[in-house]
């Protein structure tokens, strides 16, 4: 339940190539207090609830909950959700062992790529393609709940 990882700025589209999925998301935040967020997401018709806690020193480490649950009641939760519901594609590409997840976003967030791999360990080695750019983990401007408030097209 602890989740470990690194996100990054995407500097081209070239990992569009790469992928082997795609996927439409929309998500919301019902908590979008820094110390334990609650988000619902609708992903390729499946719906999920999450809780987050507060990430380490680092920002790599937090406590993470993820439950599916029916696409119907995340659909009834999003509109409960603060205002700035998000909606972004994702892309998944493999890099090494890893698979690195982008998060392509629209409407009010146009224009922002960020990658986000998930690892074993905080030390962990990872294989970065060309198009992955400058780290930004522990920034908070770039965690969705801060996005959903302060659009990237305000910034």
């Amino acid at each position: 339940m602890i989740e470990i990882e690194r996100k990054y700025l995407v500097t081209s589209l070239d990992f569009i190539t790469d992928s082997y999925t795609k996927n439409d998301i929309a998500q919301g935040y019902l908590n979008s207090n820094i110390e334990r967020t609650v988000r619902v997401r609708i992903k390729a018709n499946k719906g999920f609830i999450t809780i987050k806690g507060v990430g380490n020193e680092s920002g790599t480490s937090r406590f993470e909950w993820e439950k599916e649950i029916p696409v119907n009641e995340a659909k009834a939760l999003l509109k409960l959700c603060e205002k700035g519901v998000i909606e972004k594609t994702r892309y998944e590409v493999k890099s090494g062992k890893h698979i690195i997840e982008i998060d392509v976003f629209h409407n009010e967030n146009k224009g922002l790529i960020i990658a986000e791999i998930e690892l074993e360990n905080e030390n962990e080695t990872i294989l970065k393609p060309t198009w992955l750019g400058e780290e930004v983990t522990n920034d908070k401007r770039f965690y969705n709940s801060y996005i959903s408030k302060n659009p990237y097209k305000s910034w």
